[in-house]
């Protein structure tokens, strides 16, 4: 784990889900993220309303993984926030976009992604020690975990978005198919889509 003062422990499960839950959310938000080429680090534009109030966030966010390679789990985060000005200047960067819209009801927040990845929904939790996030019963609206799934990650996915629509939508359905036969971790599809994925950035 990284040794600066700055990082931030980060703690998360991930679930795969087949439709939004029903009750109310405490909070939505559009997203959409741009995961910088070469690096670890995401540039993120986040606008909706929490709590009845509007929000925009602008941040630039780099994530570590555990230092055993799990891409979930106890990894490191470290945020900046940017003002509209720095967000314009590093959104020219090279890299790939990815959009999604959440929903946020506590302890939950529901990712709902759009354009070729249309029908891909994925819940996650965060958790402040070890014990609440091993303790952790997901409610029974989640499906298959997929927090150590090594294509189900923001980088990855933004990599698969980036593909023209209909490689992009195959490529999404044969991951999604297999994880459906085979499990999150027994699948042949996961290897020979894994492009880059150590770039291990959700």
């Amino acid at each position: 784990m990284s040794s600066s003062k700055y990082a931030l422990a980060e703690r998360e499960r991930r679930f795969l889900v087949s439709e939004l839950p029903r009750h109310e959310p405490s909070a939505t938000r559009l997203i959409t993220d741009l995961y910088l080429a070469g690096t670890r680090i995401r540039l993120r534009l986040s606008t909706g309303v929490v709590d009845g109030q509007p929000e925009t966030l602008r941040k630039l966010t780099q994530k570590l993984p555990a230092p055993n390679g799990v891409v979930g789990h106890c990894g490191t985060i470290t945020t900046m926030y940017l003002d509209e000005a720095e967000y314009a200047a590093l959104s020219g960067l090279s890299g790939h976009w990815l959009s999604k819209q959440r929903f946020s009801s506590a302890p939950m927040g529901v990712d709902v992604f759009d354009g070729p990845l249309m029908g891909l929904i994925i819940a996650e939790a965060e958790f402040h020690d070890d014990e609440a996030m091993t303790a952790f019963a997901p409610p029974l609206w989640c499906g298959l975990e997929v927090t150590d799934h090594p294509i189900l990650t923001g980088a990855s996915l933004a990599r698969m978005a980036a593909m023209p629509h209909s490689e992009a939508a195959a490529a999404l359905a044969a991951v999604l198919s297999s994880i459906s036969a085979y499990g999150v971790y027994g699948s042949a599809t996961v290897a020979a889509l894994a492009v880059g994925s150590s770039d291990l950035v959700d």
